[in-house]
């Protein structure tokens, strides 16, 4: 699940040297997503008070693991990159006080910059400059969910895009990561174009060349679903306790009721729209076959290991 899209005059005020604060979107969508319709308000009841404890954190795991990712993706950002983009800000400047020579001395580093780049690595087509990340995340139970989809789509029907669109736009669980980036195939030849335009005192139209390079950055969103995240973590709780000989009652019954749960996730995913429906009927199976061999206090570990798998490889498929 991974989108590209060019960045148009959002990048506007960036341009002109204002900051661009990629969190106000992050607030402002988690805020949303943490307000949802009637239709979806149907929080899930925690079993008990150990099982509530076990659902938070497998929530603190999904999210530590996805912001892991962010850090990951965040460290590899190109410093070259991150400087070329502040000089272009830097040469716009300066072209407002129509000061040619400190324009075209920006304007040569920047391209210095993007040459050390690609000369590092010439199939490269986007330079990182920022990574933003934020979560989404629907309180509610399959049940809750699976009404407001019907709602939505009974809205669709009658054309009521606005009604439905309110509802579908909190069905969400899920952590996102956007990279910002440089498109070199395009942007290097922006940055040469603006130069003679400044030779021959054009400051407008170079300004206006170097806006609308900064306008065609390019963000790719990356979408880890944060059910298939808790349900990997309940998974490794649970098997622990499958691996345990002697097993009390209530230790059993925490079994079950972590598989239970695990299951439950599994759907909130499907339900949700994270993969296609037949993709889900291997893992509900293999849930049926560990709760079989686990029933009656019966141990043992090798029965949880194809659905981790078959998660893991479902999860890294997503993103």
């Amino acid at each position: 699940m991974r989108l590209r899209w060019l960045i148009g005059m959002v990048f506007l005020g960036l341009a002109l040297g204002s900051s661009y604060v990629p969190s106000t979107l992050a607030l402002a969508q988690e805020k949303k997503a943490t307000q949802p319709t009637k239709a979806v308000a149907q929080v899930n009841k925690p079993v008990n008070k150990q099982m509530q404890a076990e659902k938070n954190e497998a929530e603190k795991a999904a999210k530590a693991q996805g912001q892991q990712k962010a850090q990951e993706m965040e460290e590899k950002i190109i410093e070259e990159a991150v400087q070329a983009l502040t000089l272009t800000r830097k040469a716009i400047t300066a072209l407002q006080k129509k000061d040619s020579d400190a324009a075209m001395a920006a304007l040569e580093r920047v391209i210095g910059k993007l040459e050390i780049i690609l000369a590092r690595d010439p199939k490269l087509a986007l330079a990182p400059v920022d990574v933003v990340s934020y979560t989404l995340d629907v309180h509610a139970g399959v049940a809750s969910v699976k009404k407001a989809v019907k709602q939505s789509i009974d809205l669709l029907k009658k054309g009521r895009v606005q009604d439905a669109r309110a509802i579908v736009s909190n069905l969400a669980s899920e952590l996102v990561i956007e990279v910002i980036n440089i498109p070199l195939a395009t942007y290097p030849d922006a940055m040469k174009a603006a130069v003679p335009l400044i030779q021959d005192g054009k400051f407008k139209e170079a300004k206006q060349t170097l806006i609308t390079a900064l306008n065609t950055l390019v963000v790719t969103r990356h979408i880890i679903p944060l059910p298939i995240l808790r349900a990997e973590h309940l998974l490794k709780t649970a098997e622990k306790l499958a691996e345990k000989k002697g097993r009390s009652k209530d230790e059993q019954k925490q079994l079950e009721e972590l598989l239970g749960t695990v299951r439950k996730e599994l759907q909130l995913a499907e339900v949700l729209g994270y993969g296609d429906k037949g993709d889900f009927k291997a893992f509900y199976a293999d849930i049926d076959e560990i709760q079989k061999k686990v029933a009656g206090g019966k141990h043992g570990k090798s029965s949880f290991d194809a659905l981790e798998k078959a998660l893991e490889n479902y999860r890294k498929k997503l993103f």
